[in-house]
Parts: structure tokens; C-alpha cells; sequence
């Protein structure tokens, strides 16, 4: 399938409307048959481009018109991330959770400052498409999964070199950051060997090495410090986290009772 793009000097232009071909790749990794993608997508549909973010060419800041853009809080955890290959190379999509009623999006070209003017689509591929007992989108290749709750699973794809948790109640898969993990995992093993606590690249090497409680107990740790399920979710009550915004949607029409 061939696609257009108009980008290039027209992005140094804000607010402006988000072009078809950047909607198009948003939507790629916003699966309408999950609530919690669906719910992203639907507050997206009334967004525009305010500026450009932090990271450069391709890094849209989303908002209602009119706002001020929010520059100074850290950029927020990916909640969706696929790439498209195209003839003119991989584009890498991520969308990162909605915060201050903004989303942060990321569509990157490895190849390139920009998106091309045009491209052909050969393969697309996305973590947002991902259930238990499935194996990675990416590499078709096998995970790990480990059960923090009954409704959340902590997915490690080696393959992959990448840290996922699956949430059943939205139907998301939200990306977990290796380095902060790792750390955690280290001091759940209480290994202060630096060659092997300081090495996280060493984390899919020596995962078979890691029992099913010392990662579940890693990823507690991390959950107190960067909330992703709630304490009371994490204690085996069926109830999922909610934040501002578009998670208000989660709180009003996903909860269990």
C-alpha cells in the first residue's frame, strides 16, 4: 500500500491538524477492538499538533487547541509502540501515556530526519496486538511471561531486547524501562558485583538464571517508585489503576465491581 505525506517545512507550523499519514501511523498501534487504545484513539480524533516535542523531527506534542504547550514536566511512559517498514525504511512509532490532557507521539524514521514525502508499506507490526501465549510482534520469536496479578502479566521478549506489561482489563501493553527494572531485579538478588549489577545489557543473557518470584518482586519494586497498577491491584484486588484524563474513561467503564 502507498502512502502520501506532506512533511517536511510545513511541521515548523503549530498548531496545525495532524496530516492523514501520521494519523494513519498513530492508529496502527491504537487497536480499536482494545478499550484502553480506543479510548486513546478517540481523544487523539479531537487533538491537534501544538508543537514540536524534545526529541526533534517527528516528535508531535498533541493537545486541544489553544493550550499551552506543558515543556517542562519529563516525558511520560510508552503506552503503545509498532513500526511501519516501508521501500524507504522503518518508521518507529510510540505513543506515550496522556498527561496535563497531552500526548506526546513519536513517529521516527531510522533512517532519516523526516518522514518521506511518499513510501510503500511492506510490513507493520505493533506490542498493542500482543495476548498471552502469543509470541512477540516484532520477531515472532518466544517470551517469558510472568504473573504479577490475575489481570496484569509481565512479558519479556529476548528477542526483542524489550520489557512489556499486558493488562487485560484495557487490552494495553505498556512498555517497562529495561535499565530501572534491572536495577531492582539486582537488589531482589542481592548482587553487588559490578560486572554483573552495573551490566543491565547482561538482563536477557542471564534471564533464564531468574526465578518467576525474584522478576515479580523486581516489578513490585519498580511499581512503587513508577506507579503502573495500582497497590490495590498489585495486592490481588481486581481493580485497575486510574489517572487523569483519557484514564478517567478507564475508571468510569472498565472497573470491576
Amino acid at each position: 500500500m502507498k502512502h502520501q505525506a506532506n512533511t517536511g517545512t510545513s511541521n515548523g507550523h503549530y498548531p496545525r491538524n495532524l496530516q492523514p499519514v501520521e494519523r494513519l501511523l498513530i492508529e496502527s498501534v491504537l487497536p480499536v477492538d482494545r478499550p484502553g487504545y480506543r479510548a486513546y484513539r478517540e481523544s487523539i480524533a479531537d487533538m491537534v499538533v501544538l508543537a514540536q516535542g524534545v526529541r526533534g523531527n517527528g516528535h508531535l506534542v498533541l493537545g486541544r487547541s489553544g493550550s499551552k504547550v506543558d515543556v517542562g514536566s519529563p516525558l511520560s511512559g510508552v503506552i503503545a509502540h509498532g513500526a511501519v517498514e516501508t521501500d524507504r525504511g522503518e518508521i518507529v512509532i510510540a505513543v506515550r501515556e496522556e498527561t496535563e490532557k497531552q500526548v506526546n507521539v513519536e513517529l521516527m524514521m531510522r533512517s532519516a530526519d523526516e518522514l518521506p514525502v511518499s513510501f510503500h508499506e511492506l510490513r507493520r507490526w505493533t506490542y498493542s496486538s500482543w495476548l498471552p501465549g502469543e509470541p512477540s510482534p516484532q520477531s515472532t520469536a518466544p517470551v517469558r511471561e510472568v504473573m504479577i496479578t490475575h489481570d496484569c502479566t509481565l512479558v519479556l521478549a529476548p528477542a526483542d531486547k524489550r520489557i512489556w506489561l499486558y493488562d487485560s482489563v484495557s487490552g494495553m501493553n505498556r512498555l517497562v524501562p529495561i535499565t530501572t527494572l534491572y536495577g531492582e531485579l539486582m537488589a531482589v538478588e542481592k548482587i553487588r558485583d559490578p560486572e554483573i549489577s552495573l551490566r543491565p545489557g547482561r538482563f536477557f543473557e542471564d534471564l533464564a538464571n531468574y526465578s518467576e518470584e525474584s522478576l515479580r518482586r523486581a516489578f513490585q519494586l519498580y511499581n512503587t517508585i513508577h506507579p503502573m497498577i495500582s497497590e490495590a491491584l498489585q495486592a490481588g484486588v481486581l481493580r485497575p489503576a486510574h489517572k487523569r484524563g483519557i484514564f478517567a474513561f478507564l475508571k468510569s467503564g472498565l472497573r470491576h465491581e
